[in-house]
């Protein structure tokens, strides 16, 4: 069964930082790019950063430029997000997908997580 897992999200206080991973479980991640996606209640699903399956490009939306960092490890089969200096309009379900495209188009994606929550409050 081919699966993608998202962990770490949680609550956080503003200007918190958390680390998110995605591991892939019946298949290697290797040749697939990677996105990290978010949906906040009542807002459209966005992308907020991806890595090509090598690792040597990465991409991140404007409202996260400076604060995340995506990586990844393939011998772990996984894929990291680091969020720092994280704001209350964060909040969101996290989810990550892998695709043979590197982009922020939910389309250009063929696996998908179930996602995680991250809540920024104090």
């Amino acid at each position: 069964q081919l699966q993608l897992v998202e962990s770490g999200g949680g609550l956080v206080q503003p200007g918190g930082s958390l680390t998110l991973s995605c591991v892939a479980s019946g298949f290697t991640l290797d040749y697939y790019d990677i996105g990290w996606f978010r949906q906040a209640p009542g807002k459209e699903r966005e992308g907020v950063s991806c890595i090509s399956s090598s690792g040597a490009n990465t991409n991140y939306a404007d409202s996260v430029k400076g604060r995340f960092t995506i990586s990844r490890d393939n011998a772990r089969n996984t894929v990291y997000l680091q969020m720092n200096s994280l704001k209350p309009e964060d909040t969101a379900v996290y989810y990550c997908a892998a695709g043979d495209e590197l982009g922020f188009d939910s389309y250009e994606y063929d696996y998908w997580g179930q996602g995680t929550q991250v809540t920024v409050s104090s």
